[in-house]
């Protein structure tokens, strides 16, 4: 984590960032995870340091593609510059190095008589100043391209390391969730109920329905009253929104929720503490998690290729509940300029559906997504 926040000040401090501000926050956001994680004591606190590691590598990493793709592509479009005025630039050079120190006499003479010859002169003053100011110009556009050029191989060895950090933190914080003992448990699941349920389920909307059947031994557990905070929750996980709540898709099809573009392996959290209704797989949404924050209120996490925890459970707020799938980038594609291979980012999709009572609600008006 040290090497990547060094990376990263290298990248701030060069200006390749529009908004340098977000890599040193980035910065500062995995030496306190960090320190959290090596300060962690107990089991619990082992996986809410692994969780901000995890996510705090997220926020760099992101921060960290912005700035060397910011850095590829400005060194792309300096280097065209520069070809492009390769050939006016060696014909002026060619034309002042005839009229040199050493040029004689006669080679000032004019056509025209000494009328010509002065004004010729006139002109050579006037455009030897400004010959001097191109080459200064693109003497500073080349120095700054060997620059940016020296910020992408220094920084690519500390990106791999980056990646390989993340992974690190993921397969710990994955052990660490495994070995949690110490949640609350709010019922226990009836695996028969709950394969009854599921072979009989035609929708998701059925199948919430009657979440409450598969449950046995139900106790009442205390959790926050979330009215105050509809409308500002976190979103569950770093990303894009794809499709809106009811928009179709390319096939037509039309699902009251978000759909959301991640990172491959990017970590999906609960906003609030929640109790896991379910947590499988369902029709054709993929491996869900269906959280309950308070009575009456189910969030549906679908499409992730790792669920954490176990039905019943009560998880705190910020807690893990999985991870997407996909395939990480490895540094060639994060450094390619936003084109051939722009888009390895963000290779997964979450959907996110919201539900009061039986009615499914536009996620917007639980998340501060990004509206933009």
């Amino acid at each position: 984590m040290r090497r990547l926040a060094l990376a990263l000040g290298i990248v701030v401090a060069t200006g390749a960032l529009a908004d340098g501000r977000a890599a040193q926050q980035a910065a500062q956001a995995l030496t306190e995870a960090a320190q959290k994680l090596e300060a962690a004591d107990g089991a619990r606190d082992r996986v809410k340091a692994l969780t901000e590691t995890v996510q705090a590598y997220e926020a760099g990493l992101a921060a960290m593609r912005e700035g060397l793709r910011a850095a590829a592509v400005r060194e792309t479009e300096l280097s065209r510059r520069l070809e492009a005025r390769e050939a006016e630039v060696a014909g002026l050079l060619a034309a002042l190095s005839g009229l040199g120190a050493g040029a004689s006499a006669g080679s000032l003479l004019h056509p025209q008589g000494p009328v010509g010859a002065a004004r010729a002169g006139m002109l050579l003053s006037s455009v030897t100043p400004g010959l001097a100011s191109q080459a200064q110009a693109l003497r500073a556009d080349l120095d700054e391209a060997r620059a940016l050029r020296q910020i992408q191989q220094d920084a690519a060895d500390q990106l791999n390391a980056g990646l390989s950090g993340v992974q690190t933190a993921r397969t710990a914080l994955s052990q660490a969730v495994a070995n949690r003992t110490d949640l609350p448990r709010k019922f226990t699941e009836d695996p028969v109920r709950t394969a009854i349920l599921i072979a009989s389920a035609e929708t998701l909307g059925s199948f919430a329905r009657d979440l409450d059947r598969i449950a046995l031994d139900e106790v009442p557990v205390d959790l926050d009253v979330l009215d105050d905070r509809k409308g500002v929750l976190p979103m569950p996980v770093q990303g894009v929104v794809l499709r809106e709540f009811d928009q179709a898709d390319a096939a037509g099809v039309q699902r009251p929720g978000l759909v959301v573009a991640t990172g491959a392996r990017a970590l999906v959290t609960t906003p609030v503490a929640a109790t896991i209704r379910y947590r499988g797989p369902l029709l054709d949404y993929g491996l869900v998690s269906i959280l309950e924050p308070q009575a009456g209120v189910l969030f549906v996490l679908a499409g992730l290729e790792t669920a954490f925890g176990e039905t019943g459970q009560v998880l705190p707020e910020g807690a893990p509940v999985g991870l997407m799938g996909g395939t990480v980038p490895d540094a060639d594609s994060v450094l390619s300029p936003s084109g051939e291979r722009g888009g390895a980012d963000r290779t997964e999709t979450l959907y996110i559906e919201v539900r009061e009572g039986d009615v499914p609600v536009d996620p917007r008006a639980w998340f501060a997504t990004d509206k933009g």
